[in-house]
């Protein structure tokens, strides 16, 4: 098949050479959390789609598991530490304020020739860091980069509040992305937005300069997630539509193209509602949620790792990446794997 209409021309094309994922031991379910809030197992999965999810321990950070998650991605490519060139972490649980996690994450790898830096924007994270680096390919001003989501969600948290603490999971998953100038493989297509407006739907206020380490909090919560559900779940379903059909607009494509749509696993219900809506076969809506929960910005290297691994999707195929997150921010990237 030839390759889908690119509104971008360039002679170099940014393609996924490798990929992995990193999630703690650690499980927790939904009976463990009915015994820490009022809840049960069927509430959470009608409602969610979770059945359990990885959780770090107080030793687990962030970093950790974007190194081993790079360090899985870089060995399926078959990549040295010093071919590095880029390091972006998509996360909103950074190591620390700083330096970026992914200073850490290049101490450990050894990518002594990459420059890095970390990318907040939430649960759009990843694919916002994907179209970042596929501006660097294509104007060949790099060969080969690392982008990573990596979250460890658990540690902003409240757990006495069942409406959130049911829905979050940690982990971490990476790709790497190369310069080649093979006309079939690549990114097609990359598109993001935000609406700055509705900041209040998704966040997590403390600390930050608004509310500084050393002024006493009114509300102790503000340390927290905060999610206003209902706007949440119906500004996620409208945007992931449109950003979809977007995308299948501008590359010359039908859903009929698509091996598998891979979307932020936020909530079971949103993807399936945004997926009836497109006409998306349940085949092709990949859902993983019930594993993990919701990742944040490590939820679609997380999928993606295990599409390619189970052979969902294999070489040639062309899948859509579609995110959703605080900010509010969504996008999409159009890959052919």
């Amino acid at each position: 098949m030839d390759r889908p209409t690119d509104p971008y021309t360039s002679p170099y094309h940014a393609v996924i050479a490798g990929y992995g994922a990193s999630v703690p031991e650690k499980i927790l379910t939904n009976q463990d959390l009915a015994q820490m809030v009022d809840t049960t197992d069927e509430w959470i999965t009608t409602r969610t789609g979770i059945k359990t999810r990885h959780i770090s321990t107080e030793n687990e950070t962030t970093a950790m598991f974007a190194t081993q998650a790079a360090k899985k991605a870089m060995q399926i490519a078959k990549i040295k530490p010093g071919e590095i060139e880029m390091i972006i972490v998509a996360t909103i649980t950074p190591e620390m304020v700083f330096p970026s996690t992914a200073s850490f994450v290049q101490r450990a790898i050894g990518a002594k020739n990459a420059w890095v830096f970390d990318l907040s924007a939430a649960c759009s994270g990843f694919v916002y860091a994907l179209s970042i680096v596929q501006q660097f390919i294509e104007t060949g001003r790099m060969k080969n980069a690392l982008v990573i989501g990596a979250e460890t969600l658990t540690k902003i948290t409240n757990f006495k509040d069942r409406s959130s603490c049911i829905l979050f999971g940690d982990g971490a998953g990476a790709v790497v992305i190369q310069n080649a100038r093979d006309n079939r493989r690549g990114i097609i297509y990359s598109t993001h937005y935000s609406e700055g407006d509705r900041w209040e739907a998704l966040n997590c206020q403390a600390y930050g300069s608004r509310y500084p380490a050393d002024k006493k909090l009114e509300d102790p919560d503000k340390i927290y997630m905060d999610i206003k559900g209902r706007e949440v779940y119906q500004q996620a379903i409208r945007r992931i539509v449109e950003t979809v059909n977007e995308c299948l607009d501008k590359c010359g494509l039908t859903m009929d193209d698509i091996k598998m749509v891979i979307s932020h696993q936020m909530n079971a219900r949103i993807i399936e509602s945004a997926a009836k809506r497109l006409n998306i076969t349940e085949e092709k809506a990949f859902l993983n949620i019930s594993e993990y929960g919701n990742t944040s910005a490590a939820s679609i290297p997380i999928a993606l790792d295990e599409c390619a691994r189970t052979g969902k999707i294999e070489r040639g195929d062309i899948i859509l990446l579609v995110a959703f997150g605080a900010g509010l921010t969504w996008g999409a990237n159009v890959i052919e794997f």
